[in-house]
């Protein structure tokens, strides 16, 4: 695999903003929820951190006919202390248009930043090209808040966002990206 790299910017931006104008009809249309089930659970990852589940963002849409998940990296750069990223997490909410309307979406789970200051989202899509090229577009927004250096993303064609809970992991290594236990 080529390393990992952002779309170039034009392609990245105008990929950004038709998908904020599908996700404000499916906003306007009340296809895009909230559920709280998974928040506050704790997911531990092969690299021996812990993040807990903040938020949930589920699309309201038929069962993906190619899942894929998708976790992505990123620590976020001038945000010091417990107050300010209690504050990110709040109004994170408001990048909820910049993923929900892209091709091929069907959950994230947004995790808190880890003991190494790391936050990561773990998706669920329909199609590994899909989550690709959200995840390369997606690098253009994170390099705008984000340490450089730090935005990472796997794509892992064939499991669903519950494949990925189940764990234990599979493989050795400490994939930063593995889950290897939730509760």
């Amino acid at each position: 695999m080529d390393p990992q790299q952002p779309l170039p910017r034009r392609t990245a931006w105008a990929a950004v903003a038709r998908c904020v104008l599908t996700s404000t009809a499916l906003l306007a249309r009340g296809r895009v929820h909230l559920p709280d089930g998974e928040v506050g659970r704790r997911i531990r990852f092969a690299d021996g951190t812990t993040s807990r589940v903040y938020r949930d963002t589920v699309l309201d849409r038929p069962p993906p006919a190619d899942p894929c998940g998708l976790v992505v990296e990123f620590r976020l750069r001038a945000v010091r202390g417990a107050r300010a990223h209690r504050l990110f997490r709040a109004e994170s909410l408001l990048n909820t248009p910049l993923f929900v309307g892209f091709p091929g979406y069907v959950s994230k789970l947004w995790l808190a930043a880890d003991e190494l200051g790391v936050y990561r989202g773990l998706y669920e899509w329909d199609g590994a090209a899909r989550a690709e090229a959200y995840a390369r577009a997606l690098w253009r927004v994170l390099a705008l808040v984000s340490v450089p250096g730090s935005i990472g993303y796997r794509v892992l064609p064939g499991l669903r966002r519950a494949d990925l809970l189940a764990g234990p992991g599979r493989g050795g290594g400490g994939e930063w990206w593995r889950p290897v236990a939730a509760a």
